[in-house]
C-alpha cells in the first residue's frame, strides 16, 4: 500500500540563486503542474550572499527547499499523495532551468510491514 511518494532533488544551477519571492512562484506553479492543491506557503531569506528556506503547504503534502548560493546547490523535497504526480512537478522545474543539474532520489511512502493498521504483529 503506498500513500504517497516523495522526491528528493540535490540541484545545481540557476534555482539555488533564486530569493524568497521568486521560488515562491516556481514552486507555486511546479505544484499546481502536478494537480495539487497549494494552500500556504512560508519562506526566509537568510541574508546577501545567503541562500533561503521554504516550504509549500499542500493539501496533498508539501514542496521544501533551501539553497546555497555560494556551493551553487538547492536540496528539495516534494511529497505528494493523492491523485497528484511528482512527477510533473520535477519535469516543469526541469522545464523551467532546463541548464540546472539534477540528481533525484525516489522513495514511495507507506506503513511500515509490521504495522498494526496491516494487521501484523
Amino acid at each position: 500500500m503506498v500513500l504517497g511518494k516523495h522526491i528528493l532533488i540535490d540541484q545545481s544551477g540557476v534555482i539555488s540563486t533564486l530569493k524568497n519571492e521568486s521560488l515562491d512562484d516556481v514552486l507555486r506553479q511546479a505544484a499546481l503542474a502536478a494537480g495539487a492543491t497549494v494552500l500556504d506557503s512560508n519562506f526566509h531569506d537568510f541574508g546577501e550572499g545567503c541562500g533561503c528556506t521554504g516550504v509549500i503547504v499542500l493539501a496533498e503534502s508539501h514542496i521544501s527547499i533551501h539553497t546555497w548560493p555560494e556551493y551553487n546547490y538547492a536540496a528539495l523535497d516534494i511529497f505528494m499523495c493523492g491523485d497528484c504526480d511528482p512527477e510533473l512537478a520535477l519535469a516543469f522545474l526541469k522545464t523551467k532551468f532546463p541548464q540546472d543539474v539534477f540528481a533525484v532520489t525516489s522513495v514511495h511512502r507507506r506503513p511500515p510491514v509490521h504495522s498494526p493498521v496491516l494487521g501484523s504483529t
